[in-house]
């Protein structure tokens, strides 16, 4: 008897060399994980903030923000994941490109507050993740060209609004989701995205700790303004002398000398990993390090497509790029796009979806046949997929041994 063959979500047998296995509690243990770690967040800044003169309102913002992103993803990628994903698209271009001079959330009063141009910028990022996410569920045909023209059309937008890096990073994606639609392996992919977030924080940290040799210090600068790194090792200072709890939520712009010198200062430190190294210790930075961890171990665990996962994880990754040399995270439309692309990417999949030449992939049934069976193994072929004869009876059985069973695969 033939030996059934478990596949994971993207039809794939599961086998020894298998980076994916699905079991029923697979997205409760993600979700768990997130809700525990995002609650111990906004837990922490509010002990962080104890007794202390405080603005806390603004991670809980944040908060709340990727939470209700991540849960709209999640119903909405399950009735309609490409409709979603590309509205979701279009939102975050419109966003971009009408309040590129006035983002929710700025707190700058000068026409051009820093960090704008980075915020629409990560939207834009968002933007094309979210249209190549669309592109890679749709299937094939000609919606698939048209969401990847409208992800490099975001990608020629940002660099319209001058971010050079938001371009590389929108472009990066769309590279990205190309390659993930032959990739086998997902764990490698995320476990690669994830490696590349931790060069650039690490990068940030080398060049506020002056850690890096002269001439690549003075290039870094010189690509990041010297104000920029003024602040950055402004935050430093102030994270050594409170290591543990910090200065507290929304004390940077009081404590900061080159916060203080600069005009139309937002009050910020123009990166997440410092800006939470200063205001909430190193207890802020274990706990934002591990909501990013969680939101690639949630796309891990998630049953939609290959494609689909590594597209939304470069999309993340490259946003947490953005936010580790900017002040992308400090808007709550940047923060809510995050969740709402998290969620679609790790959605269940849609009810009837995966037929052959359908959305999500290739494998229409995840390895089942029509009449819910599992396929046999190697070297067995699928009877679900074998046409059949018109004038065959389905009550008659054939005795072993007859014409009639010689081509199905054995003697009697």
């Amino acid at each position: 008897m033939a030996e059934s063959v478990r596949r994971g979500p993207d039809g794939r047998t599961a086998g020894t060399g298998r980076d994916f296995a699905e079991t029923p509690g697979d997205h409760s243990a993600s979700d768990a994980a997130g809700a525990l770690i995002l609650t111990a967040c906004a837990v922490w800044s509010l002990i962080s903030a104890a007794g202390r003169e405080t603005r806390p309102e603004g991670v809980l913002l944040a908060l709340l923000a990727v939470a209700a992103g991540f849960a709209c993803g999640r119903i909405c990628g399950t009735l309609l994941p490409v409709a979603t994903a590309a509205g979701a698209a279009l939102v975050a271009l419109l966003l971009a490109l009408v309040w590129r001079h006035g983002m929710p959330g700025a707190t700058a009063a000068v026409d051009l507050a820093p960090g704008q141009t980075g915020a629409a910028a990560a939207l834009l990022v968002l933007a094309a993740g979210a249209a190549c996410c669309a592109a890679a569920a749709a299937g094939r045909g000609p919606w698939r060209t048209v969401l990847r023209l409208l992800a490099l059309g975001t990608a020629g937008a940002s660099l319209a609004l001058g971010s050079v890096a938001g371009f590389a990073a929108a472009l990066g994606v769309l590279v990205c989701s190309l390659a993930a639609a032959r990739a086998r392996r997902r764990l490698l992919g995320l476990t690669g995205l994830a490696l590349v977030a931790g060069l650039v924080v690490g990068t940030s940290w080398a060049v506020a700790e002056e850690a890096l040799p002269e001439g690549l210090t003075v290039s870094l600068e010189g690509q990041l303004t010297r104000n920029r790194v003024d602040l950055w090792q402004d935050a430093a200072r102030l994270a050594e002398r409170h290591p543990v709890l910090g200065i507290g939520p929304g004390r940077f712009d009081e404590l900061s000398p080159t916060s203080q010198q600069s005009l139309g200062s937002d009050g910020k430190p123009h990166s997440a990993l410092w800006q939470q190294a200063a205001e909430q210790g190193v207890v802020g930075v274990v706990l934002l390090g591990a909501a990013f961890g969680w939101l690639l171990y949630a796309l891990w665990r998630s049953p939609r497509s290959t494609a689909v996962v590594l597209t939304a994880g470069a999309t993340l990754t490259a946003l947490a790029a953005l936010a580790s040399v900017g002040n992308a995270l400090s808007f709550t439309p940047v923060t809510a796009g995050a969740g709402l692309l998290a969620g679609l990417a790790s959605a269940r999949r849609p009810i009837g979806a995966g037929g052959p030449g359908g959305p999500e992939g290739e494998s229409g049934q995840e390895g089942r046949c029509g009449a819910g069976a599992s396929c046999g193994a190697a070297g067995a072929s699928c009877g679900a997929t074998a046409p059949r004869d018109p004038g065959a009876r389905e009550d008659v059985r054939p005795r072993p041994g007859s014409p009639r069973t010689a081509d199905a695969g054995g003697r009697g």
